[in-house]
């Protein structure tokens, strides 16, 4: 079964709040198995636009354990926190997995 990735880009508009949104979001990843594997207020940008100032991405075992983790009650109580703090996109997509190579 593939990874799911949840990717996120941040507008950031109060970093007060978007530091207590990661304390508030940060026992439901625990919780939700998400590994951080990338946190970057400066992504570089090869073609195309990019939204916002900072790009997040979590791991987890599938993407029904990542859904599951977006609609938890304890990351529900976070997500307000961030609104408040950021306009944010928020994607899910599935790991690719290569196919065996053939002899």
């Amino acid at each position: 079964m593939p990874k799911g990735y949840v990717i996120l880009t941040e507008d950031i508009k109060d970093q007060s709040g978007m530091s207590a949104y990661g304390r508030a979001a940060a026992p439901s990843m625990a919780e939700g198995g998400a590994s951080v594997l990338a946190v970057d207020p400066a992504p570089q940008v090869f073609e195309g636009e990019w939204h916002g100032d900072q790009t997040v991405i979590l791991e987890f075992e599938s993407v029904e354990a990542a859904r599951a983790w977006y609609g938890s009650a304890a990351y529900e109580a976070a997500k307000p926190l961030r609104y408040a703090a950021a306009d944010t996109n928020a994607v899910i997509v599935s790991g690719f997995e290569m196919p065996p190579r053939s002899s």
